[in-house]
């Protein structure tokens, strides 16, 4: 209790102390650091590219950096191609975007030829990995987690900017059928109609603690069902535009009754936030009464539960999520950036968004590489997520702000070190850990170009 109190006082009441460091928000400081993150990143623009071998039939986009070096991963793959058509966009030639590609097509082609009838698709391939058959020989497709429901975002994503072509991708469509299916019909929970990750591995936001050590299959995680629901909007795009018009209506009609479910179960209107909610409830059962002895107690039979979840009062930033997905409201949303945006004790810090309110218990910024931490450091895909959202219900002074405030962080570290890492403290824009890491952090160009009113690319 000392602690928090501690760090509360800190935040609130002294933050001159913590903001040292981060560099003063002012149009020239903006202006500097915005040209020093295009020169730098438009040099290395091919760095994420990698060529087919081994496991890896396609060729495909790597985060990069050392630890990610040649490896496709789920969404870092996907966030990362939004950048890269940023980059593309602002310098790159026709040349250039053609040959950009084979690449972005290869995350989906390579992930699809591990794909099955049975829907699991692992969420990272490296060069050497073993073969789908090998891999399942140590797992349960069906209790363990896969790959994160983006991989028909990324695709309409390509699609789009393809003016919707998607025949690259028919051969492959009932793979990518069975994989959205997998989550449709293994991975939700029948009471609420919310999805829910199996266990806590690898899910993207490691140790976000709705999650985090906790009960297998328990954790109907709104980061899980807002990508979801995109999920679905992207299936139905892809299959209107391969001339599929009832597989796109079912899709279409599976959005809908998820973004009712999300709004029923995961909207808070206490807190006037979306939170993720707890599905490890005991199951209401009708009593066996045979043999009833006189006095004999039974319970739970007067009044079981009418509920099928609890919500999770946890500040995790996941809740802006709601936003970026257009699940929310007009009101919910204002209501949102109001109570929560604005908070500097609690989510809005010198750096960006932390990814846990310092109010938590569970609040730690140390650096962690197995499990990523997500325990209030700042990352970059935040930033962009929750950026996104505000632009999307109209809420442009908040998101010049956060474009701002990343542009500056990220200038910074260019600045220093020549390069980006892969977390900050929210508090000084300190790098934590992996120096290098380019990823989704390249999403700071498309931030820089709606801040100067240029064209700028959106995921699907």
């Amino acid at each position: 209790m000392k602690k928090q109190l501690l760090i509360f006082l800190t935040i609130c009441c002294f933050p001159f102390m913590l903001n040292a460091q981060m560099p003063e928000r002012t149009p020239e400081n903006i202006a500097k650091y915005k040209e020093l993150c295009r020169a730098h990143i438009y040099k290395d623009m091919k760095g994420m590219y990698r060529e087919a071998g081994g496991a890896l039939v396609f060729p495909f986009l790597a985060p990069g950096s050392n630890q990610y070096l040649d490896m496709l991963w789920d969404w870092d793959s996907w966030l990362s191609n939004i950048a890269l058509r940023q980059i593309l966009l602002e310098n790159g030639t026709e040349k250039d975007k053609q040959e950009a590609l084979k690449y972005e097509q290869g995350c989906i082609l390579n992930s699809l030829h591990y794909g099955g009838m049975d829907g699991w698709i692992p969420i990272w391939i490296e060069r050497n990995a073993p073969s789908r058959e090998e891999m399942l020989k140590t797992r349960n497709p069906w209790k363990s987690n896969m790959h994160k429901p983006t991989l028909a975002q990324h695709a309409a994503f390509i699609v789009r900017n393809m003016n919707g072509d998607a025949e690259w991708l028919r051969d492959d469509f009932y793979t990518l059928q069975a994989f959205v299916c997998k989550y449709l019909n293994f991975h939700r929970h029948k009471a609420t109609g919310l999805f829910y990750w199996e266990t806590d591995e690898a899910i993207g936001v490691d140790n976000d603690p709705s999650t985090f050590y906790r009960p297998q299959g328990s954790s109907g995680s709104i980061f899980l069902n807002a990508l979801m629901y995109r999920e679905l909007q992207a299936m139905a795009y892809l299959a209107g535009c391969l001339n599929l018009d009832d597989i796109a209506v079912s899709f279409e009609k599976e959005a809908a009754v998820l973004k009712g479910k999300v709004q029923e179960h995961c909207w808070d209107p206490r807190d006037r936030f979306y939170y993720s909610v707890d599905l490890n409830l005991l199951p209401v059962e009708k009593p066996d009464i045979k043999g009833l002895y006189p006095g004999q107690l039974f319970l739970h039979v007067g009044q079981p539960r009418d509920y099928d979840c609890l919500i999770q009062r946890l500040s995790v930033w996941s809740g802006f999520m709601a936003m970026w997905a257009e699940i929310a409201t007009p009101e919910q949303a204002k209501e949102i950036v109001r109570i929560h945006f604005h908070d500097t004790c609690s989510f809005n810090a010198p750096a960006g968004i932390r990814t846990l309110s310092p109010l938590e218990k569970m609040y730690n910024v140390r650096a962690s590489g197995n499990p990523s931490s997500w325990q209030g450091p700042v990352w970059i895909n935040v930033n962009y997520l929750v950026f996104r959202g505000l632009v999307k219900y109209g809420f442009t002074e908040e998101a010049r702000e956060l474009a701002e405030k990343t542009i500056l962080l990220l200038g910074r570290d260019y600045e220093r070190f020549g390069a980006l890492h892969e977390y900050y403290l929210p508090d000084n824009g300190e790098p934590v850990l992996n120096k290098g890491f380019q990823n989704w952090n390249l999403l700071v160009l498309n931030m820089a170009a709606w801040l100067d009113g240029k064209p700028f690319v959106t995921e699907f």
